[in-house]
């Protein structure tokens, strides 16, 4: 691009153009006819919730096409339904693909993601033709309080309009009416879908003027920080975003711009979507002279400012729609192009600074003798206002002072370097030392994190004044505040929006964000802050944080206080029927105040009882936590029941696993008696299970001593045995079990209802009936087993009376 070219937008594509002076007097006219025209809480709602689609796991390292197509079908989504039809190769137009490509690599590619349902409907050769989408994200996201994707239908609308006008193909219709294409509708082949999102990102990233934001911290000084930001909008490399923003400038729909100072060297540069600036009814030129001039001002510190002389040139002011271009701005200098070595030093023309502050240029005037200075920045730290101008027409060469070439023994600018905390700027203000690498740490717009973006969107204007470390300081208390609300209420995802209302209410009570003078004290101290009103705690300034209605805890307390001042009133008139209004008003005004002590004195003493309630409270919860500690303590210290171990906490781990492998051998005991024994016959059931025993302790020290472990290997041993036979006694029972009548009867009904329902599915039918056969018998199992146990229980507590009373004989 040349140096003086500006992107031109046509008229068909914002076909109200506005004058070229800026805004009208009412602001910019958003609309239909204006969709590139957002407003601010629509532009960081619709970023918001491209940035949460782009940034989803499904899309992490797919081609930009996929995520092109995912940001298409968000936009067509009907609120209602959330199933987008679209025709393969409508989609591909959308894309700037073509048909074959869209059809084998970016539906596959969808599917995968798991983001997007895809039911195809076949055509007529068999490929894939009309799609049912589904973006399963966005749909989930629905009435989902707080979260970017819950969209309502005026924000799909606007959405749909932006991607019309930022990238519609173009349509034309039967009555024989043609919608032109978008910005970048023309634009197919490789790499039209990086290009088209690129230009969307950018679109959204725009301020009213045009003007995107650029990235901070180090960049790659070959590509340029312009590149750097388009890169990282993308998530690519800075090559790749330096040739995406290249070609976006070929068809000029973005700009690159760098002033040009009084010295003429390059200053700082600009990235600009000049569509977003016409749309808002302003133009690239009035950008670039008021940058111009924020150039131009003199600020001693800075090398550009060379002391040569300057005319602003003349900006052209036809609006940037007219089809035309808008201006041959003299002073935008080519990024690419090196800047002069030296600069002219014309004859006549007015300096850039006054007369009487010698800066130390070369080519500026030195007085009338117009001899050389003793040295470099001799008169550098002298004040800029007038107090010293005597003191500068007086004779330059300082008493003492070294010859040109000479070293001093110590320079006064040298002793000033480590005193002076600030350097003064144009207008001899101080500017503090850390003040630069905080401006250099800031982020460039709001954090990435979705919820914040929603929460802090109303406040994005305090959040682009703050420096890193206050931003840092602002995001850690915002997202606090977010985990409180959330747990307060119970609800999960509502504390971005929640908070969103409050900044937006707090806004509305200062009058704006112009009206904030100190933006990290307000947010801090007030607009994050929730005010509480009444004892609720979820009130905030009168209002539920849960129904957003009015609190009726406050209006309960308004109305009791005023129906106690009316009680007063009457009150009065009644005493003081014949007075005067003055002497009726006296008396009332000073049993209101009466009123007003008692109430305070009581809501102390409520306060102070509340205190102590919750002192004693604590004190007893400390008690208990003492006595729990202590039982704690007491257990862990007990001896092994078994052993007498100290501190086994009760038993020690070997008495533990020899009881454990007895628990084992006392379930299959349990498990051969429940099957064979005689329920009812509680001799029976006794006989049985001391058999039982011997024979299974007996199992297991043979298979043990057969095992020819080690001994200290023999316990673990003992446990495998003991586990083996406790399984081989279930799968036995369950087997004999298995042949009940119960069983057969439950089988039996089961095959036969199966083929009521299905009379050939033979197969099926004996599947269930088995099926059928083993539940029956592991309830039967476990009946017997209850059936054992409380037979046990009562012999057990029969036996006790019998015992007490053989004690007592015996005593006796």
């Amino acid at each position: 691009m040349s140096a003086a070219l500006v992107v031109v937008a046509t008229a068909e594509t914002f076909p109200a153009s506005r004058p070229a002076r800026g805004k009208t007097p009412l602001g910019p006219v958003r609309g239909p006819g204006r969709p590139l025209a957002l407003g601010r809480s629509a532009r960081v709602r619709l970023r918001a919730a491209v940035r949460a689609l782009l940034d989803l796991d499904g899309l992490r390292g797919v081609v930009d096409a996929v995520r092109l197509a995912v940001l298409v079908l968000a936009s067509r989504t009907p609120s209602e339904s959330g199933v987008v039809e679209i025709r393969t190769s409508e989609l591909a137009r959308w894309l700037g693909l073509s048909v074959s490509y869209v059809a084998s690599v970016v539906v596959p590619a969808l599917r995968r993601s798991g983001v997007v349902s895809v039911e195809t409907a076949p055509g007529e050769y068999g490929q894939a033709d009309g799609l049912k989408c589904r973006v399963l994200p966005l749909w989930a996201a629905q009435d989902v309080a707080g979260h970017p994707l819950n969209l309502a239908k005026k924000e799909y609308a606007t959405l749909l309009r932006l991607m019309e006008a930022v990238m519609g193909p173009g349509w034309a219709h039967r009555d024989g009416s043609v919608t032109p294409a978008g910005l970048i509708g023309t634009r197919t082949g490789r790499g039209a879908a990086t290009d088209r999102l690129a230009l969307l990102l950018l679109v959204l990233e725009a301020r009213e003027n045009g003007r995107v934001r650029q990235c901070g911290g180090t960049v790659d000084t070959k590509r340029g920080r312009a590149a750097a930001t388009v890169a990282r909008l993308l998530g690519c490399t800075a090559s790749a975003g330096e040739r995406v923003l290249e070609r976006l400038e070929d068809r000029e729909l973005a700009l690159r711009v760098r002033l040009k100072t009084a010295s003429g060297l390059s200053n700082r540069s600009r990235l600009m979507v000049p569509a977003v600036a016409a749309a808002h009814g302003r133009t690239v030129g009035d950008d670039v002279q008021e940058d111009r001039a924020e150039a131009l001002e003199p600020e001693f510190s800075d090398p550009d400012v060379a002391a040569g002389p300057s005319e602003a040139p003349d900006v052209t002011t036809e609006p940037q729609v007219s089809g035309v271009s808008v201006t041959d701005v003299a002073d935008v200098a080519e990024p690419d192009v090196a800047a002069a070595l030296h600069t002219d030093h014309p004859h006549l023309g007015t300096p850039v600074v006054p007369h009487q502050l010698s800066c130390g240029f070369s080519g500026e005037g030195r007085g009338g003798e117009g001899r050389r200075p003793e040295r470099v920045r001799v008169r550098e730290d002298q004040a800029v206002d007038g107090e010293d101008a005597a003191a500068e027409s007086a004779s330059p060469r300082a008493e003492g002072g070294p010859l040109r070439g000479e070293k001093p023994k110590k320079s006064p600018v040298d002793e000033r370097v480590g005193q002076r905390a600030a350097g003064a700027d144009a207008g001899g203000r101080p500017k503090a030392v850390g003040w630069d690498k905080a401006q250099q740490q800031r982020r460039v717009g709001l954090p990435a994190r979705p919820a914040l973006q929603v929460a802090l969107g109303p406040v994005a204007g305090l959040w682009e004044q703050l420096s890193g470390w206050q931003q840092d300081q602002v995001q850690a208390a915002a997202e606090a505040e977010m985990k409180r609300l959330e747990g307060l209420l119970g609800h999960q995802g509502g504390g971005p929006r929640l908070l969103a209302d409050r900044l937006t209410d707090r806004l509305e009570e200062v009058g704006g964000q112009a009206l904030v003078r100190d933006p990290m004290g307000w947010l801090l101290g007030r607009g994050l802050v929730q005010r509480q009103a009444c004892a609720d705690p979820r009130c905030d300034d009168g209002i539920r944080l849960d129904t957003r209605a009015d609190c009726p805890t406050c209006t309960t307390v308004i109305a009791d206080r005023r129906a106690q001042r009316a009680r007063l009133r009457a009150l009065v008139d009644e005493q003081l029927a014949g007075a005067s209004t003055a002497q009726r008003r006296a008396v009332y005004e000073q049993q209101l105040r009466e009123h007003t002590h008692r109430e305070a004195a009581r809501a102390e003493a409520r306060r102070a009882w509340e205190a102590a309630a919750v002192q004693a409270r604590r004190a007893v919860a400390a008690r208990r936590r003492a006595q729990q500690e202590a039982a704690v303590q007491a257990r862990r210290s007990a001896p092994c029941a078994e052993c007498g171990l100290p501190d086994a906490a009760g038993l020690c781990p070997q008495c533990t696993h020899r009881q454990r492998i007895q628990d084992l051998l006392r379930e299959a005991v349990d498990l051969a008696v429940a099957v064979r024994a005689d329920l009812n016959d509680p001799d029976d059931v006794a006989q049985l299970t001391d058999r039982c025993q011997a024979d299974t302790q007996a199992l297991l020290t043979k298979a043990s001593r057969h095992d020819g472990s080690q001994p200290p290997f023999r316990s673990l041993t003992e446990r495998e045995v003991a586990d083996r036979i406790l399984a081989e006694r279930r799968t036995s029972a369950l087997r004999r079990l298995l042949r009940r009548e119960e069983a057969d009867a439950e089988a039996e009904a089961v095959y036969e209802m199966v083929l009521r329902r299905h009379p050939t599915a033979h197969q099926a039918a004996e599947e269930a009936a088995e099926q059928a056969r083993h539940r029956t018998a592991q309830y039967l199992l476990q009946q017997r087993l209850g059936q054992l146990r409380v037979l046990r229980i009562r012999a057990t507590a029969g036996r006790l009376p019998q015992r007490a009373l053989e004690h007592r004989r015996s005593c006796q």
